[in-house]
């Protein structure tokens, strides 16, 4: 095998291996059969990962639905006081965090997404109907810890099986669609039509077959989760060493989509690399830590989302309206997040993309705190709503900035998103009722947690400056024409 400095690209598909010119698309046909199958494999994987979205949005529904249900009886028939109902909220991602690294370096060892993620669904979506069922504070408690240890596989391992498959340069993000922006609409979509549904559920089933209808909402939503776990099952691909579906070309052509995303073929240490190995590797980067750290506090910035129900019923209308004017914000939420991931893929750019739409959220909580006017005070859920988008962007960033190799990806996307988890658990205890109507210390709390994001955000595009300029010298030094693999800033 040729050492790096024995390989230099002569023009987008062909390279000189010392003094010999290898065409890297000879075996696909060339370059126009290659963007042939290229197109096809992409139209494969679009079809069958767009069921990602769909698990996203019951994904978060089963999550926040504590929030509709509070409103209609749940702190009554349980018996909640103080801030046992924050207790349930934060419980949920205690579990989530313990399970986050073990799951996905699981997921990796196995290879068989398609199995692994469904199954996890189908168990999240039977404790989350047995939610319904419960009768007091610890019930409702362990429903929810064990809701949130099971429901942790997802999201790290629907991020993990985008990694394997699309590419993080310009082909894949800005010409097909960031799949990641697709998955993680998912999450803010859930938000609108999940206040949606609780409306409907909760204004209609209540009494039926003796039933309150907030306990119809576990029911009926936990069955939904269970019905589309199964279709996941047939849908979802594995990764492309494991996926059957798939002809020997795309299969190769797969493989090496990865390699020179990365820079280097790295597939292989997926399956001869031992677990710990990519364990050792993503505990001892401090870049990962740190970047855990920036997300955790938006995060932080973000809690108002489990009580998007209650900030609404501040504006002074009945329950069901106040549940119905949950959805606007998120709508335009999901429009801006459509927008600004597709031209920080475009411009394969992140940190002015995300500080732009953390400012436009502080913003809104700024609006939130100096008026009471109801029009003004709506118009601010709009613009704290939208905060997502620059989250969605930041979490595109962090595939960009460890892609390498895939074991010590696994554990890096475990790490950062069960790490800023916490911020869900340390958020769910800055909105105590007493703190209401204004909620002007809440808002405060996540101006300065965003504003901390902004400054950690900051420091770290200026260190991976600082590594493209390290990646250029060498390059340089060892007399490689051509530009090699860059960090997006």
């Amino acid at each position: 095998m040729s050492s790096h400095s024995d390989v230099a690209s002569i023009s987008g598909t062909k390279e000189r291996v010392g003094s010999e010119v290898v065409d890297l698309d000879a075996e696909f046909g060339g370059l126009e059969a290659r963007k042939k199958l290229e197109r096809r494999l992409l139209w494969k994987l679009d079809l069958r990962m767009s069921i990602l979205v769909v698990i996203y949005i019951l994904n978060y529904i089963d999550r926040n639905n504590a929030g509709a249900a509070r409103s209609r009886g749940l702190t009554t028939d349980l018996h909640l006081q103080g801030q046992q109902f924050a207790t349930l909220l934060s419980i949920l991602y205690v579990g989530y965090i313990i399970m986050q690294i073990p799951s996905n370096m699981f997921l990796n060892y196995i290879g068989k997404p398609s199995l692994f993620l469904p199954a996890c669904m189908i168990i999240w979506g039977a404790i989350s109907a047995l939610t319904g069922i419960t009768t007091n504070f610890t019930g409702a408690l362990l429903t929810r810890f064990f809701l949130g240890f099971v429901e942790a596989a997802f999201f790290p391992g629907a991020l993990f099986l985008i990694s394997k498959w699309f590419v993080q340069k310009n082909r894949d993000w800005s010409q097909n669609g960031n799949p990641l922006l697709e998955d993680y609409s998912g999450n803010i979509i859930s938000n609108a039509f999940g206040a949606l549904i609780a409306s409907g559920i909760l204004d209609g089933m209540n009494g039926v077959l003796g039933h309150a209808a907030w306990r119809w909402l576990f029911y009926i939503e936990g069955a939904l989760t269970i019905f589309v776990a199964i279709c996941a099952i047939f849908i979802l691909p594995d990764f492309p060493t494991t996926t059957t579906w798939l002809s020997d070309d795309e299969r190769r052509l797969a493989l090496r989509r990865m390699e020179e995303d990365a820079g280097v073929g790295d597939q292989n240490e997926t399956e001869k690399g031992g677990l710990a190995y990519g364990l050792y590797l993503a505990v001892t980067d401090w870049m990962v830590w740190w970047f855990a750290m920036a997300v955790n506090a938006i995060v932080v910035s973000l809690s108002f989302n489990a009580y998007f129900p209650t900030l609404s019923a501040t504006l002074g209308y009945n329950p069901t309206v106040s549940l119905l004017l949950v959805a606007p914000p998120w709508i335009f939420a999901v429009i801006v997040t459509f927008c600004l991931s597709r031209h920080s893929d475009y411009t394969q750019e992140r940190f002015y993309h995300v500080i732009a739409s953390y400012i436009v959220g502080i913003l809104g909580f700024v609006i939130a705190i100096c008026t009471m006017n109801t029009a003004a005070r709506y118009v601010s859920l709009f613009l704290m709503a939208q905060t997502y988008a620059g989250l969605v962007v930041m979490l595109a960033w962090m595939s960009n900035s460890f892609p390498r190799p895939p074991s010590k990806r696994a554990v890096t996307l475990s790490i950062i998103n069960g790490w800023s988890q916490l911020g869900n658990v340390a958020g769910s205890y800055i909105w105590p009722s007493n703190w209401g109507p204004t909620y002007r210390y809440s808002y405060g709390i996540c101006i300065a947690a965003a504003g901390l994001s902004i400054i950690m955000s900051w420091i770290f595009k200026e260190h991976l400056k600082t590594l493209n300029r390290k990646l250029e010298r060498e390059e340089q030094e060892q007399g490689i024409k051509g530009k090699g693999f860059r960090y997006v800033l």
